[in-house]
């Protein structure tokens, strides 16, 4: 059988469209009608998607489009993706577009040039009412803000249609419909038309992989928890948590280059499957770990004791495919946060924050990178010792770290990379201990006058002098 993408490939050129009575096939593509989209009556979009925010442009390019092929026998607008829960069908993909169709609709209905309305009646052509617009509510204010400011957009379009383009609006203008029973095949098909069009993010391929991976014991109420904390979090956090911090310091602890956190690297966060028949000896660790967390959550006594165990992930561990790996960074998504809370409780490495933390010069692209590297050491310590010598950890990285700001005129990408990659080696250390001191062991060599670069970072330099690292 013809995979989802390639039948939809197929559909976009010959896929028979099909009477708006007849029954959806599930995991059958099938083209439908903007008048069939709006009207009908158990469509959703669900909590996890995220807000509207298709802008201005967005909504008149659509419009142009569909003015600009108005002679041709059909438009193609993109495709639906729907998850099915009983009656219900819940939109994965196609919600910007979606909303931006009906509120086109809504206008037609009720800002329609009177000539035109003649012509309609003239031709018996009567619009075709939708009532989505009632059931749904949006309830965020990103999404208010944008429905209204593409509404009246839309409004004052309505000028250009004529009762032609009108017509071929609602009965032309077609998407691809999916409809699929299962939420986590809904996403991965989301993911994979996506990349058709548009790279996608590593952490979106990722997303599609791991959803993929879950495993047939995971009911669909835990996979819809799963995909909607996924869509709760903010994309370019997320993009920020992969690309500034998971990936280099996975990257770094094996000796590897970590600059660019691209499609390429995704393997970084691929591992082992539980449930796979031919593993490896040294995935025996990690399948224990992972059947006892679960067998000790679901016990019966949890309902008496009320006692619950998080998977104990490390940054650098075997990644462990599926539902641990959304666990993994739902953790380390928390772990930074809950890591700074605990760092100014101690007085040696809120010293050191307060520093970092306000300098003037601390917003240049050079400054941020040398931050992005004291924040990887340090949580490389925190998620392997927690909060033991936190403070004269935090010195010693800070100097180490700072130091490279300090005696170069302009730090790159480049510079970092190869910087922790170097003597002394502060990764390769930290991967390697097996107690705090074999971190406070590291050799950092002092700051020399003679090496001081460019403008003197004042309240930096300072902390340095301060912690006996420099030498005139």
């Amino acid at each position: 059988m013809l995979d989802l993408a390639t039948q939809v490939a197929l559909g976009m050129n010959g896929l028979a469209k099909t009477n708006q009575t007849t029954q959806v096939n599930k995991e059958v593509p099938r083209i439908i009608s903007v008048k069939e989209l709006l009207s009908k009556p158990n469509l959703t979009i669900p909590d996890y998607q995220r807000p509207y925010k298709w802008s201005i442009k967005n909504v008149n390019q659509l419009i142009d489009d569909i003015l600009l092929h108005r002679d041709k026998s059909a438009y193609r607008i993109g495709t639906l993706v729907l998850h099915q829960i009983e009656d219900t069908l819940n939109i994965v993909d196609g919600q910007q577009r979606t909303i931006t169709l009906l509120l086109m609709a809504m206008a037609l209905q009720n800002h329609l040039h009177y000539p035109v309305k003649e012509d309609l009646i003239k031709h018996h052509y009567q619009i075709p009412k939708t009532k989505l617009f009632d059931e749904w509510e949006f309830s965020n204010p990103i999404s208010q803000k944008n429905i209204h400011q593409n509404y009246r957009e839309v409004k004052r379009r309505m000028i250009d249609f004529d009762a032609h383009s009108i017509r071929f609006f609602y009965e032309k203008c077609e998407l691809v419909q999916v409809v699929l029973n299962d939420v986590s095949e809904a996403f991965q098909f989301f993911d994979s038309q996506n990349a058709r069009g548009r790279d996608l993010d590593p952490h979106d391929l990722l997303k599609a992989f791991h959803l993929r991976e879950l495993t047939p014991r995971i009911s669909e109420q835990e996979k819809m928890e799963i995909v909607s904390h996924w869509e709760s979090l903010e994309t370019d956090d997320l993009k920020k948590l992969f690309a500034q911090l998971l990936f280099r310091v996975r990257y770094w602890s094996k000796g590897h280059s970590a600059r660019f956190f691209t499609k390429n690297e995704v393997d970084a966060f691929k591992g082992i499957s539980p449930d796979a028949e031919s593993l490896f000896p040294y995935t025996e660790i990690y399948k224990i770990g992972h059947y006892f967390v679960d067998d000790y959550n679901t016990n019966y006594h949890r309902k008496i004791d009320k006692q619950h165990v998080s998977y104990p992930f490390q940054l650098n561990q075997v990644m462990i495919n599926g539902k641990r790996f959304f666990e993994f960074v739902n953790h380390y998504w928390n772990v930074r946060e809950v890591m700074y809370a605990g760092l100014y409780k101690n007085d040696k490495a809120k010293a050191v924050l307060e520093v970092i933390d306000k300098y003037p010069e601390r917003y240049r692209t050079g400054d941020a990178y040398v931050r992005t590297l004291f924040d990887c050491a340090l949580l490389f310590y925190w998620d392997k010792f927690g909060n033991a010598e936190i403070g004269r950890i935090a010195e010693k990285i800070f100097v180490w770290a700072y130091k490279l700001r300090l005696t170069q005129h302009s730090v790159q990408l480049a510079s970092i990379d190869n910087y922790a990659l170097e003597a002394p080696y502060v990764f390769k250390t930290i991967n390697e201990a097996l107690a705090p001191k074999d971190v406070l062991n590291l050799s950092i060599t002092p700051v020399k006058l003679g090496d001081l670069k460019g403008k003197e970072l004042k309240s930096v330099l300072d902390q340095v002098k301060n912690l006996g690292y420099y030498e005139a």
